[in-house]
C-alpha cells in the first residue's frame, strides 16, 4: 500500500490586534496554498455575498482556490507567508492552516459478513435503494457492469448533485446508479506550481475528469455497493458473482486523489463540502496520514469535514491506515468518523515453494500467467552479499550475470512489492519468492506479479535464506494452487491494520472495529494493469486489493442498509448497532488472533470486533450522540470556544464544569488510570442506551472483568416501556495498580453485555495507565 505521509501542519491562532492587510511584496516569497477558516457571521452587510467579501477584503479573486460554505466557512487560496501571517490577526479569522497532501490507505466478502440473498439485511433494506453514498476517493471506470443500473428505480427526488463533464467523461457516463460525480484538483494544481516536487498531472496517463485513471476509487465504490455482476474474476482468481455490500444504493463519485500524487487537504475540504450539498447520506473515505502521527482535530480537514457531515445525519466511515501492527498507528481518530481497521476473510490464494532439498513453504500468490509446472531453477538472494538495495531488489540493484535464469529471493519494503518482480524481470530473472522481514511478520497478501512470485511470510523467508547460504547448488521451483475457500481460521487481523490506542484522546477506543480488509475482488479501472505498474499492459475488470482503504467501504455500504432500513437513525446510532453487535471470535468459534503475532487480538487492534450485519440489523439498544455531546466532549479535551468553532461552524460556549472526555456516550470504555497512582484507584463512567427493539424490554448485564479489575454497574437491570426508551447506567472500575497485570499493549480488557434474553448488546473495556494527552 503507499506509505502515508504525517501531517505536520502548523496553525497560526488570532492574535487580537487588527492590523490591515497590506498588499505584500511575493519577491522573496514563495507562494502556497492555505486554509482560512472564517466566522462567516461577521461578514459585513454591505458584501452581497461571503466571496465578495473575501476577494475584497482578504485576498485577490485570481488566488482563491475553493469556497466553503457547507461543513466549513472559508476558503482556501495560494498566499505568501506574509500575507497568511497577516490573515491571522483579521478578527474574522479563527485560523489559517497550510494544504497539505494526504495517501490512499491503498467477492465472497458480504457473505462473510453475514449477508445471504433473501434474507436479512439485504431483503429487509431493498439493498439499499434510497440510499445515496458519496465515495472520496481517485473517481471512478463508470462503464463496469458493476455500475449498471439495469432494473433501478428513480433517483431519489432529494439528490442535487451534478455529472461534472471533463477528459473522457461525459453526462452520459451518469445513470441511475452512479448518480452523481465530480472532481476537485486546484488545490493539487497549486502545489505543482509551488511546493516543489509535487508534478503535474501527467495527462497521458490521468484524466482531468471524475474518470478514474488509479483503480483504487472504482475498487472502494463498487465494494460498497457494486451490482451483481456474474462471472468475475481477476485473471481467474476469486471467480464467481462479484457484488458490494449495498448493491442497490446509489454512487457519487468524489475524485480528489490523483495518481501517484496524493490528495490535497483543500480539494478534500471542497468535497465534502459538495458532497453534504449534493445529500449524500454516508461518506466513504479511505485517506488520511500515517506514521502514527494524526493533526489536532482542529487542523485535520477530514475530521472538520466529517464533522459538517456528521451533524447534518451524514454517516461517515473512514480507514483506520496501513501502519499497523504498530501501536498507536490508527488514523482518522476522531470520534464522529467510524474508524475502521481490516480483517482477512475465509478465502485464501496459496502459493507454494518447493525447494531443492524437498522442502515445502507456503505463501500466497495471484500470479496467473505460466507456471514453471514443477521445473526447479537455481535459487539466489542478492541480499547475501550484504548490500541493502541488492536484498530488496530495488531499481538498477541486480546484476544480471547473478540472477539470469534463476529465481531471486527480495526482501519486502522501500519499494511496491509487485515493483520488485519487474526488477529481477529486467535482469533476467524467472521467478521471485519475496520474504517478509520481521516487521511484517507472518502477514501475506496477493499480488497479481508479472513474473512467478510467492509471498512467505518472516519464518518460511529465513529458511529460504538459511537453505541459500548453506547449499552450494540452491534450487527452487514455485506452485500456483488457485482459489480456496474456507480457509480457518478467519477472520484474522491483518498485520497492516492500523492499532490503538488512540493518538490524540485515548479516553475513546479506536479503531471503532475490522471488516473484509485482505484480498478483496472488486471492479478495476481500464487505465492501468492489476499491479498499477506503467509497463503491466494487461488489461481486467476486476482486480484483487488488500488494505484498510479495502475495510471502510465494507461498512459504508452496511452503513446504507442500515440507514435504509431504519431512516431515523443518526450516525451515532448507526455506529453503535455494528460496535454492540461486532463478532469478537473467528469460524473456529475462538477468540480472534493477530495475523502479526498468532496471538489473541485486542480492542486496540479489533476495536469492539469484526462487523456482523445481520445482528446489526437489530441490536436491541444503541448509544445515541449529539452534535452537543461533541461540543462538550471537545471542551473537555481542553479546547476553547473558538477552537471549536473551526469544526463546529457556529460559535460554542463550553461549561464551567466540563464534562470529562471518557463520558461521552461512546459504545466503548476506556479508563485511563493515572500513571503516577499507587494501590487502588477508581474511576466512573456514564452512559445511556436508547431501546430500538420491542418497546417493552428488562435488560440484564453480565461483566467480563479485566484481568485484576473489578468492575460494578448500577442499577442492576434496565426497564423500558413505550413511554420509557432512554436509560443510563453507572460503571465503576477498580484497579490496584500493583495487582493490574497489562499485555504488550499496556492495557487489560474486559467487556459489559446487556442483554433481554434476544439481545446482546456488548461494550469493550479497556484499562490502562496513562495520562490524558
Amino acid at each position: 500500500m503507499a506509505p502515508f505521509l504525517s501531517h505536520p501542519i502548523s496553525l497560526l491562532f488570532l492574535l487580537f490586534s487588527f492590523l490591515p492587510l497590506l498588499s505584500l511584496s511575493a519577491v522573496d516569497q514563495p507562494y502556497k496554498t492555505y486554509i482560512v477558516r472564517i466566522d462567516s457571521q461577521s461578514k459585513p452587510s454591505i458584501f452581497p455575498t461571503h466571496y465578495h467579501w473575501y476577494t475584497t477584503e482578504f485576498t485577490d479573486a485570481p488566488q482563491i482556490l475553493h469556497t466553503y460554505d457547507t461543513v466549513f466557512h472559508g476558503f482556501s487560496a495560494t498566499l505568501t507567508s506574509g500575507h497568511a501571517a497577516t490573515l491571522s490577526q483579521h478578527p474574522s479569522v479563527l485560523a489559517v492552516f497550510e494544504d497539505h497532501r494526504q495517501q490512499l490507505h491503498t467477492t465472497r466478502s458480504p457473505q462473510f459478513l453475514g449477508l445471504r440473498n433473501q434474507r436479512g439485511l439485504w431483503s429487509d433494506s431493498d439493498y439499499g435503494s434510497d440510499v445515496i453514498i458519496g465515495v472520496l476517493d481517485t473517481g471512478i471506470w463508470p462503464e463496469r457492469r458493476s455500475f449498471s443500473d439495469v432494473n433501478l428505480g428513480a433517483i431519489p427526488a432529494r439528490w442535487k448533485g451534478i455529472c461534472e463533464v471533463g477528459e473522457r467523461f461525459s453526462a452520459r457516463n451518469c445513470n441511475k446508479k452512479l448518480i452523481g460525480a465530480r472532481f476537485f484538483i486546484k488545490g493539487h494544481e497549486a502545489a505543482s506550481g509551488s511546493m516543489g516536487p509535487i508534478t503535474p498531472i501527467n495527462e497521458t496517463v490521468e484524466f482531468k475528469s471524475p474518470r478514474d485513471a488509479d483503480g483504487h476509487g472504482t475498487h472502494t465504490a463498487s465494494t460498497a455497493a457494486g451490482r451483481h455482476v456474474f462471472g468475475a474474476s481477476m485473471e481467474g482468481y476469486a471467480a464467481g458473482i462479484a457484488k458490494g455490500v449495498a448493491p442497490k444504493a446509489r454512487l457519487a463519485a468524489y475524485k480528489v486523489c490523483w495518481k501517484n500524487s496524493g490528495c490535497f487537504d483543500s480539494d478534500i475540504l471542497a468535497a465534502f463540502d459538495a458532497a453534504v450539498k449534493d445529500g449524500v447520506d454516508v461518506i466513504s473515505i479511505s485517506i488520511g496520514g500515517g506514521d502514527g502521527i494524526s493533526a489536532p482535530y482542529y487542523l485535520d480537514p477530514i475530521a472538520i469535514g466529517a464533522y459538517g457531515a456528521a451533524s447534518r445525519g451524514i454517516f461517515v466511515s473512514s480507514s483506520a491506515g496501513n501502519d499497523g501492527p504498530n501501536i498507536m498507528s490508527a488514523t482518522n481518530l476522531a470520534p464522529w468518523i467510524v474508524t475502521v481497521g481490516a480483517g482477512t476473510i475465509d478465502r485464501n490464494f496459496p502459493a507454494e515453494v518447493v525447494l531443492g532439498n524437498g522442502k515445502r513453504l507456503s505463501g500466497v500468490s495471484l500470479y496467473a500467467g505460466l507456471p514453471l509446472s514443477g521445473k526447479m531453477y537455481p535459487l539466489v538472494y542478492p541480499g547475501k552479499s550484504g548490500v541493502l538495495s541488492a536484498s530488496l531488489c530495488m531499481e538498477n540493484s541486480l546484476d544480471p550475470n547473478m540472477v539470469k535464469g534463476k529465481i531471486v529471493v527480495c526482501d519486502r519494503g522501500s519499494s511496491a512489492r509487485v515493483a520488485k518482480g519487474l526488477v529481477v524481470k529486467k535482469a533476467g530473472g524467472v521467478g521471485m519468492i519475496l520474504a517478509n522481514g520481521v516487521s511484517n511478520g507472518e502477514g501475506l497478501v496477493g499480488d497479481a506479479h508479472l513474473i512467478p512470485t510467492c509471498a512467505l511470510g518472516s519464518d518460511e523467508g529465513d529458511t529460504v535464506k538459511a537453505y541459500v547460504s548453506s547449499t552450494s547448488n540452491p534450487a527452487a521451483t514455485i506452485a500456483f494452487k488457485g482459489t480456496v475457500i474456507g480457509i480457518k481460521p478467519a477472520p484474522v487481523v491483518a498485520s497492516f491494520s492500523g492499532r490503538g490506542p488512540n493518538g490524540l484522546t485515548p479516553e475513546i477506543l479506536k479503531p471503532d472495529l475490522i471488516a473484509p480488509g485482505v484480498n478483496i475482488l472488486a471492479a478495476w479501472t481500464d487505465n492501468v494493469g492489476p499491479t498499477g505498474l506503467d509497463s503491466d499492459t494487461r488489461k481486467t475488470e476486476f482486480n484483487i486489493l488488500s488494505g484498510t482503504s479495502m475495510a471502510c467501504p465494507h461498512v459504508s455500504g452496511a452503513a446504507a442498509l442500515l440507514k435504509s432500513a431504519h431512516p431515523d437513525w443518526s450516525p451515532a446510532a448507526i455506529r453503535s448497532a455494528m460496535m454492540t453487535t461486532a463478532n469478537t471470535f473467528n469460524n473456529l468459534n475462538q477468540p480472534m488472533t493477530d495475523e502479526a503475532t498468532g496471538n489473541v487480538s485486542s480492542p486496540y487492534d479489533l476495536g469492539a470486533g469484526h462487523l456482523n450485519l445481520d445482528r446489526a440489523m437489530d441490536p436491541g439498544l444503541v448509544y445515541d450522540i449529539t452534535n452537543d455531546d461533541y461540543v462538550n466532549f471537545l471542551c473537555g479535551i481542553g479546547y476553547g470556544p473558538r477552537v471549536i468553532q473551526v469544526i463546529t461552524r457556529s460559535p460554542v460556549s463550553c461549561l464551567v464544569k466540563k464534562t470529562l472526555p471518557e463520558n461521552l456516550n461512546y459504545p466503548s470504555i476506556t479508563a485511563l488510570l493515572p500513571s503516577s497512582a499507587k494501590g487502588a484507584t477508581s474511576k466512573t463512567f456514564i452512559r445511556a442506551v436508547t431501546n430500538v427493539g420491542q418497546p417493552n424490554a428488562v435488560y440484564r448485564f453480565t461483566i467480563q472483568a479485566p484481568k485484576g479489575v473489578t468492575v460494578t454497574v448500577k442499577p442492576p437491570k434496565l426497564v423500558f416501556t413505550e413511554a420509557l426508551k432512554k436509560q443510563s447506567f453507572i460503571v465503576t472500575i477498580t484497579a490496584n495498580t500493583r495487582n493490574l497485570m497489562p499485555d504488550d499493549s499496556g492495557a487489560v480488557f474486559g467487556s459489559i453485555s446487556w442483554s433481554d434474553g434476544k439481545h446482546v448488546v456488548r461494550t469493550p473495556i479497556l484499562v490502562t495507565q496513562m495520562d490524558p494527552l
